[in-house]
């Protein structure tokens, strides 16, 4: 019996050179404009190369915790200042949030009212820290290369002491010098009270730079202690403190230091909203 007779394939018509292949369209769509001329969607390069990197793209931003820095006023709160430098030190990438002053319990902590701060807040990798002194050690632990702490173990006692001092101290110097970069009162009298807590922050930042060396507190870069007396050097520019020639030296580093004089510019820019801190001066 003789063998089945194979059907000759039709002949294979070979593309012109330089033709480009209709872009397919997308599941369950038709292809319009462009893509129906057989032209290439601007965000699809012929071998898929853009929709790739745009696809790792997305996944890389799904997998990066969410980081966010809550704060209040940045004129008025020293403690979100403190939150906020202590992330840029650190080198986190965050995003703000801002409450209102409108919010009861913000303007309670403002005017000095409230005993609990619960801004600064720092989420961060599903966890919630919402104390300055807190947040600075959590930094430091995940960030230990950024010097928050000084390697030195008496140097790293040192600077957590001074800057336990800043947190649960110097009430009248907060209650008579309130936080204003905004304003500036030349000649400004400070009553007894006060003047005992800026001579001992005075006799505090003396010590250290003399024991370290300077600019900054504990040597050559910005520390958690720097993060906590910041806001005083503010202070002291606001209401006209005067300085001996080094703690004002040190007052300047300070308010130079690129992360303050983005806080500043910002508080400058911000409404006014707390009347009650200004009617006094």
């Amino acid at each position: 019996m003789p063998a089945p007779k194979r059907r000759a394939s039709p002949p294979t018509v070979p593309e012109p050179a330089g033709a480009e292949r209709p872009a397919k369209a997308p599941t369950g769509r038709k292809p319009t404009g462009k893509a129906a001329a057989g032209k290439t969607p601007e965000s699809v390069s012929p071998a898929g190369t853009a929709a790739s990197s745009s696809l790792e793209s997305t996944k890389r931003s799904t997998r990066r915790p969410k980081t966010l820095l809550t704060i209040s006023s940045k004129n008025y709160s020293s403690w979100s200042l403190r939150g906020f430098l202590l992330c840029r030190m650190a080198g986190l990438d965050f995003a703000e949030a801002r409450v209102s002053a409108d919010d009861p319990s913000i303007r309670a902590e403002l005017l000095l009212q409230s005993s609990s701060f619960l801004v600064p807040r720092l989420d961060h990798d599903g966890l919630r820290i919402w104390d300055t002194l807190a947040i600075g050690e959590y930094l430091h632990e995940i960030a230990p290369e950024a010097g928050l702490l000084p390697k030195d173990r008496a140097a790293r006692a040192h600077c957590r002491s001074i800057s336990g001092e800043m947190h649960s101290g110097f009430a009248n110097l907060r209650s008579a010098l309130p936080m204003n970069i905004k304003a500036h009162h030349p000649g400004f009298k400070v009553w007894t009270g006060a003047q005992a807590d800026i001579a001992r922050i005075v006799a505090i930042w003396n010590e250290c730079l003399g024991a370290y060396g300077g600019p900054y507190l504990f040597g050559a870069a910005p520390t958690m202690a720097d993060a906590m007396y910041a806001p005083v050097c503010s202070r002291f520019t606001t209401y006209d403190v005067p300085l001996d020639p080094l703690s004002a030296g040190y007052c300047a580093t300070m308010l130079a230091f690129p992360a303050m004089q983005e806080w500043s510019a910002a508080a400058r820019e911000e409404p006014d909203e707390m009347e009650e801190l200004d009617v006094e001066f």
